[in-house]
């Protein structure tokens, strides 16, 4: 098993002071970066995670009888062997991740009643729109258009953030610029452009919670490629997402690297101007010629740096300008029935109060006892025909809704599990409510829940680090897209950021921000790589 290679606790392994390179950060773009970095740069890599387990947002946690993933719920374009999201993914794994086919409605969204139904495959889906909205054809057609207009642009934008730096500054505008036409306007600008439905333009954008902002704050280049890598369908990885980080972490280790849990750095080391190495919460140092940080760009360059460097004043303010991506409760339950037992399938469920994704968000942040914005329901044992081998008889359902972390900003320095007596109050009635909505939608488990657990926004920035809690890191805004500097190269030298931050959001942006980073690192275009077919490397 991957679990058992060369692999433990920062207190309870022998490392040696001097790497090829460092990783802050295990999360998937931390660790594609480090195997990229490994297989094609033949270098040592120290992976450095803080948490006490790998895998960042795809690693799961466990209670007696059952697992729950924490970020990753579904994933696209894996279900084609063909694609350069599957080949990505096959690579990095070494082939080792199988996945399964979500069912044919893979999103269900449900707005005050009214259900609609995203069925696999782009003219099912295109046909199942018009069918609901059967005086708004020519508006679906150009929204459809519109998606795969964006999306051919992107791959020259996300190109540019590799390709060498000179040939970066010579025609880097030009290769940005069509995807920034999409970018740098809101996802609802874009759809009012296209349509006065407003009951469509709901529908529409009723997956805005896998990129965390709604339509009026959400650039349209993120709605684009989220939209457009689920027409056909979703996947989930079987064996649960856990199953990612441990196909990875051996290859790493193969060529000498470690992969090294527990283990929170306190900042990165600079001498004459360029990074060399990191210092650890415990006061040790280790030192590399090349330092890659999977801890964020707000992280790196606002906590784990110096504060006076010149050089990042206007990444700073960058940074500082955009807003994080929104918080976020997740209910994890557990059920002492098997997924067949309660009719189960796998489809998930967005449920909304209206189709006015904004004024849910606005309201609900102004009074978190008013109804929740809305309402991602999961079913992770459905999605893993592997789980009832792990855990016979059991079954698994997430509950999750975006909060303000505002509401939680109290307890933003409290310690995990010993917040207080008002901070277990505001969690039972949350949970309560949580737990009621989902019986309600989903009758067949009233009654039968046997665990329940709530997370809130502390809970993720005690163990993910994000400062208010946020799960996709800087807003996809239209600055954010805008933001040139926001890329693997810094203006620290040695110094390269991977991850979602790097790229686009998400498990698959982290995934090609983890390649980018490589890219950088090596000089060498690795993403084409990543696209072939595994065989033919």
């Amino acid at each position: 098993m991957a679990e058992a290679i060369n692999r433990g606790s920062y207190k309870q392994v022998t490392l040696g002071d001097k790497w090829d390179v460092i990783v802050i950060g295990s999360g998937i773009g931390g660790l594609t970066a480090a195997v990229l970095l490994s297989v094609y740069g033949g270098k040592r890599v120290l992976v450095l995670e803080r948490h006490y387990v790998m895998g960042g947002f795809t690693h799961t946690f466990r209670r007696p009888g059952y697992e729950w993933d924490v970020g990753l719920h579904y994933i696209g374009q894996v279900q084609d062997d063909t694609s350069s999201v599957r080949r990505a993914f096959d690579h990095v794994t070494g082939g080792k991740v199988r996945w399964n086919a979500m069912p044919e409605v893979y999103d269900r969204i449900i707005v005050d009643g009214q259900t609609f139904d995203l069925i696999r495959g782009l003219e099912q889906y295109r046909e199942g729109m018009k069918r609901y909205f059967p005086s708004e054809v020519r508006a679906i057609d150009k929204y459809i258009a519109a998606v795969q207009s964006s999306n051919r642009a992107a791959g020259l934008y996300y190109a540019e953030k590799a390709v060498p730096e000179l040939l970066s500054r010579i025609a880097g505008g030009l290769m940005r610029a069509p995807f920034l036409r999409w970018a740098k306007r809101t996802t609802g600008e874009i759809l009012r452009d296209l349509t006065s439905n407003r009951d469509l333009m709901g529908v529409l954008t009723g997956q805005w919670g896998d990129y965390g902002l709604p339509p009026a704050q959400s650039s349209f280049g993120i709605h684009a490629t989220i939209a457009g890598h689920y027409f056909d369908g979703g996947s989930y990885p079987v064996g649960g997402a856990s199953s990612l980080a441990a196909a990875i972490a051996p290859a790493i280790e193969r060529n000498g690297g470690r992969v090294i849990t527990s283990a929170e750095v306190a900042n990165i080391l600079i001498d004459g101007g360029k990074a060399i190495g990191v210092k650890m919460a415990g006061g040790r140092e280790f030192l590399a010629p090349i330092i890659i940080s999977d801890a964020g760009a707000a992280n790196t360059f606002l906590r784990l740096l110096p504060g006076e460097m010149g050089c990042l004043n206007s990444l700073r303010d960058g940074i500082r300008s955009i807003p994080a991506s929104l918080a976020h409760l997740g209910l994890y339950v557990g059920i002492k029935a098997t997924d067949a037992d309660l009719g189960l399938n796998g489809t998930n469920l967005w449920i909304y109060p209206s189709f006015d994704h904004d004024a849910n968000v606005a309201r609900f942040a102004s009074d978190i006892d008013s109804p929740f914005a809305g309402l991602f329901i999961s079913f992770p044992s459905a999605k893993d025909p592997d789980f009832t081998n792990r855990h016979p008889g059991r079954s698994t359902v997430e509950v999750v809704t975006f909060v303000p972390f505002e509401a939680f900003a109290s307890w933003r320095d409290t310690k995990w599990k010993r917040r207080g007596a008002a901070y277990d109050s505001l969690k039972q009635s949350l949970a309560a409510r949580l737990q009621a909505a989902l019986e309600r939608h989903m009758p067949a488990v009233a009654g039968r829940i046997d665990y329940a657990e709530l997370s809130t926004p502390v809970t993720t920035r005690h163990f993910m680090n994000y400062e208010k809690g946020e799960i996709y890191g800087i807003g996809s805004t239209p600055a954010r897209f805008g933001m040139r500097a926001l890329g693997a190269r810094t203006p620290i030298r040695n110094l390269y950021l991977t991850g979602q931050d790097v790229a686009s959001l998400g498990v698959v942006g982290a995934l090609f921000g983890g390649a980018i980073s490589a890219s950088a690192v090596l000089g060498k275009n690795l993403i084409s790589k990543l696209t072939k077919p595994l065989a033919l490397l």
